[in-house]
């Protein structure tokens, strides 16, 4: 379950961390109402899941999935450039998730 719930984690870093680019500076209301919800939730769901996954393990999966999410979003919508080593970087970061849950000693 504190897996799950990381990873659900990590998806809301990717929406706080996008609806706050969108804010421009906390002046518009509605991202900055899913921004401040999106990282509560965020950090409520990361401090349940630390309660049975090493922190370090378990900060660096909800970074690297919401960085991998929050650079993937600004791709297809056309808020950063397209590459295929940029691609290739981000299947990196996603591996490296993967084998950080694979390695854990933490819940299984």
């Amino acid at each position: 379950m504190s897996w799950i719930v990381l990873i659900l984690s990590g998806v809301l870093e990717a929406v706080w961390a996008t609806a706050l680019g969108k804010s421009e500076g906390s002046t518009k209301p509605a991202p900055t109402a899913v921004f401040a919800v999106g990282i509560v939730a965020s950090m409520l769901g990361l401090a349940f899941a630390m309660r049975d996954i090493p922190i370090g393990t378990a900060y660096a999966v909800w970074v690297g999935v919401g960085a991998a999410l929050t650079v993937g979003y600004a791709m297809i919508t056309g808020g950063e450039s397209v590459s295929w080593l940029k691609i290739l970087l981000i299947l990196g970061l996603v591996g490296c998730v993967v084998g950080l849950k694979l390695v854990s000693d933490g819940e299984h």
